[in-house]
């Protein structure tokens, strides 16, 4: 599992509203069952509502998508299968996202 692989919603229930799932954990860390992550919602649900420093606009798979970064959560790692593709192009301004929610 690769830092800011982005793998589809193991969640049949919740992935109309958040089809992709962001993998944002150090490899250093991979001794433990579970992995952090952030939710990647639909565009189209949020309406323009969000925070643009909080809630990072991430184009993928030619679509627009919010990087839920409050929405952080841990998830069994066994969970998480086949990445289907990257956003490590956006470390930087994820982990701001992450600091912002932390410092403000």
């Amino acid at each position: 599992m690769a830092q800011f692989d982005v793998y589809e919603n193991p969640s049949k229930t919740t992935r109309n509203h958040y089809p992709y799932i962001v993998d944002i954990q150090n490899p250093v860390i991979s001794d433990i069952a579970t992995r952090l992550v952030i939710p990647i919602g639909n565009m189209a649900m949020f309406k323009g509502e969000y925070m643009t420093k909080l809630t990072l606009e991430v184009e993928f798979n030619t679509k627009k998508y919010i990087l839920l970064t409050p929405q952080i959560a841990s998830m069994p790692s066994k969970r998480l299968k086949n990445p289907v593709g990257t956003i490590k192009h956006l470390r930087a301004d994820i982990i701001a996202s992450i600091d912002f929610a932390i410092t403000g």
